[in-house]
């Protein structure tokens, strides 16, 4: 029988199967990609990713795309930010993948993505191939000390402190001092100043594990003498009478490079489209946060007990600049606040991570022989975070890979092109 459109019953049937059959597959094939893979043509692979971040005033761009819309305004409105325990808990989610109920990708310290790529800090040295799309954020850690210290008034020059790390090691108690993870950037901070200070921090002190938000509480009941760590924590160490600011980290080098934003690599492999419109969503990001007239916003957003659960008076201070180190010194409009977007604050020059592996090699994180050109042109996406610049409409995009030497606060120079000059100009370094 021919139906009247003519179309005949059993082709009608045949038609309806087939149909029936290929929605099934494209339903089956919807309910194994992840995020909503299915987004509208030339748009993002998949509509969300999982990103982990610590509680931490530099991961505000993150958070800050989920807030105001910038994931969802470039086409990934599921992306998830979730808060990690530590930097060794968003190593171990990365290495699970969200697959396997982990994270894709995380607010992390600038040398992770490359301990984790060699295998030096994965479980069993199964190496995690990383991939860094951006920098979040340029200064404004800090190197802070206990009351205990006060009358030394530490500043820049940690030499202040030696005799009395001397005499708390002779009598068996030597100086605990804290950072977030070995090889990290408050790791490499705090290293950097006691050495210039000619204080050994593998043989003169001992050199402790905490997690940002623990220091505060940790420093409080007298574990340790001094840490370093990112904002609120030192502001709030002030705000709580328990001990002051020594340095800022900008006092240490001038607009130096911080946090990174960082996928795993086969994220990166598998959802190009997706890894730009994060790229966009978290640049947008930044410069809302750069800009003077969203501080307080930014501050009362971060500052939500599902983000970082502190007041805002934590924050707001020294993310305008102003700082009261605790000690009477104050500096009202400090050049040295956070930068998110100025100052090129989110490319990641190549440069700066030839910085950071050339530190690791310094205090034995990496070996010696360790190919830092190689390795840097494996994680770094710099070409990713122009590319993505590019379709955003930036125009101020650099030119060059390098920032070109750098001039530390002791007179150091590293210069990208010769590591191992600089390598070779440090008096305190690691010995096997």
């Amino acid at each position: 029988m021919t139906k009247p459109n003519g179309i005949s019953a059993c082709s009608r049937r045949r038609f309806l199967r087939k149909s029936a059959g290929t929605m099934a597959l494209l339903l089956a094939a919807r309910a194994h990609l992840p995020h909503g893979a299915f987004a509208q043509s030339g748009g993002p692979e998949v509509t969300g990713a999982k990103l982990g971040f610590i509680a931490l005033t530099d991961a505000s761009a993150l958070i800050v795309a989920k807030e105001k819309g910038f994931f969802a305004k470039h086409g990934v409105p599921d992306v998830e930010v979730l808060k990690q325990a530590s930097w060794g808990a968003t190593r171990d989610n990365l290495v699970l993948g969200s697959e396997g109920n982990g994270i894709d990708g995380a607010h992390i310290l600038t040398p992770m993505p490359y301990l984790m790529t060699t295998g030096k800090i994965t479980q069993n040295n199964v190496p995690l191939p990383m991939k860094i799309l951006a920098r979040l954020n340029l200064d404004a850690q800090a190197i802070s000390i206990a009351s205990a210290y006060a009358d030394l008034t530490v500043g820049t020059d940690a030499g202040v402190l030696k005799k009395a790390f001397a005499d708390k090691k002779a009598a068996g108690t030597p100086a605990k001092v804290a950072m977030t993870f070995p090889g990290g950037t408050h790791d490499l901070w705090l290293r950097y100043w006691l050495a210039a200070g000619g204080i050994n921090p593998d043989a003169d002190v001992e050199t402790i594990v905490v997690p940002p938000p623990q220091m505060v509480a940790n420093m409080k009941v007298g574990t340790m003498d001094c840490f370093c760590v990112g904002e609120p924590w030192n502001a709030q160490l002030v705000n709580q009478g328990i001990g002051y600011t020594a340095v800022n980290t900008a006092e240490l080098w001038a607009k130096h490079p911080e946090k990174s934003f960082a996928l795993r690599a086969d994220f990166v492999e598998r959802y190009p489209k997706t890894v730009e419109a994060l790229l966009m969503a978290v640049m947008e990001a930044q410069q809302w946060c750069d800009d003077f007239a969203n501080k307080e916003e930014m501050a009362l957003i971060v500052a939500k007990r599902s983000w970082f659960n502190v007041p805002k008076t934590d924050i707001i201070g020294r993310l305008k600049g102003d700082y009261d180190y605790g000690n009477g010194k104050t500096v009202a409009q400090s050049p040295h606040f956070m930068k998110f977007w100025r100052d090129a604050a989110s490319f990641p020059f190549k440069s700066h991570d030839a910085w950071f592996l050339t530190e690791n090699i310094r205090w034995g994180k990496l070996p010696p022989d360790t190919d830092i050109k190689a390795q840097v042109g494996a994680v770094n996406g710099a070409e990713l975070w122009r590319a993505a610049a590019k379709t955003l409409g930036v125009t101020d995009i650099p030119a060059s890979d390098s920032r070109g030497p750098e001039t530390f606060f002791d007179g150091k120079v590293f210069d990208p092109e010769s590591p191992e000059t600089y390598l070779a100009s440090l008096a305190i370094k690691h010995t096997a």
